[in-house]
């Protein structure tokens, strides 16, 4: 009978604030250049609009990952086993993770996300689509290890982090959450991991800057969030979403530009802006073959099976906790 029993791990202050939200929030407004990391676009009306962007003609990438779970269910199948339990990492609304779960049989199913309505509105709808497994939604920054509900303790587990999310960070946080992934999974445990692919600029920066404006909203959502959470006054009407792809580092970048000089205050703390100015509030990394590779060696994961979509745009790898080596 399925579970659909919720835990929070997000530490919050006397007045319900997000402590570690404040504390990159201030962080980063403080640096010469002013960045946000990407995980706090995803409040409740974020996740719901990052769901809307993956309906969207020019955002690909969910579309090529449903596509190689949809067609490759047989394979994962076979290389992954039965009976274990699916930890999902940043989970929003499980959209993908219905064809995965289909396909290999787990025991138990543990969806990990930081918006706590989002995720436990998702595992219930999930439990109906599977009434006869366990679902443990917990609310938590998957980011530090997490602590995951006894009941899974002693499964054998595969990790899914879907969607590139791995992209949003750079090489050495990408390698810090990979080590973590591992250290929350255990011994034996294995990850399927999308990477998003490098492409034409112009395709790109579509996906990250479509027509209708709904990335920007995503976006612009984000300072909505900090004037709404941490006390702020950020005038958002000033700021201007743009997608740009960063050759140098292989990724779009999401920035917010100032349109005019103004000031801010936020939590107390007060802040400027000069026209033309941004915060920078998302990278979006794409990958080859064998940077994808690189990354998941350097974290301790050894890859062992990749698959595309038809048209060669996005990745699926599946990798498997390696074991401590004394030498090469």
């Amino acid at each position: 009978m399925a579970t659909n029993k919720g835990l929070s791990l997000v530490s919050r202050d006397d007045e319900g604030v997000d402590t570690a939200f404040r504390a990159d929030v201030l962080t980063g407004l403080k640096q010469s250049q002013k960045a946000i990391p990407a995980r706090w676009l995803y409040d409740d009306a974020g996740s719901q609009l990052f769901e809307d962007i993956t309906q969207l003609p020019e955002y690909y990438p969910t579309r090529a990952e449903t596509e190689i779970l949809r067609d490759h269910g047989d394979e994962f199948a076979a290389m992954i086993g039965p009976d274990r339990a699916v930890v999902e990492f940043g989970s929003g609304s499980s959209v993908k993770t219905p064809l995965l779960l289909s396909a290999i049989a787990p025991s138990a199913y543990v969806p990990l996300d930081i918006s706590g309505d989002f995720l436990r509105a998702a595992a219930q709808e999930l439990s109906a689509k599977f009434p006869g497994l366990p679902v443990y939604p917990v609310e938590a920054d998957f980011m530090r290890r997490v602590q995951l509900p006894g009941e899974v303790a002693d499964a054998p587990k595969l990790g899914f982090f879907p969607g590139s999310t791995i992209g949003n960070m750079v090489a050495r946080t990408a390698v810090d959450l990979l080590q973590t992934m591992r250290e929350t999974l255990g011994e034996g445990s294995h990850l399927l991991i999308g990477m998003d692919l490098i492409k034409d600029e112009e395709v790109l920066v579509a996906a990250y800057d479509d027509a209708a404006g709904v990335t920007a909203e995503f976006n612009l959502n984000l300072m909505r969030r900090i004037n709404r959470e941490l006390g702020g006054d950020l005038p958002v009407d000033s700021l201007q979403h743009e997608a740009r792809w960063n050759d140098d580092f292989a990724r779009i970048e999401m920035h917010l530009v100032a349109q005019n000089d103004f000031s801010f205050s936020v939590a107390g703390q007060n802040f400027a802006m000069r026209e033309g100015e941004t915060i920078h509030t998302e990278n979006s990394h794409k990958f080859d073959r064998r940077t994808g590779n690189m990354l998941l060696l350097a974290s301790g994961w050894e890859p062992r099976a990749r698959w595309l979509d038809g048209a060669g745009r996005f990745s699926l790898i599946l990798a498997e906790a390696a074991q401590p080596k004394s030498a090469p």
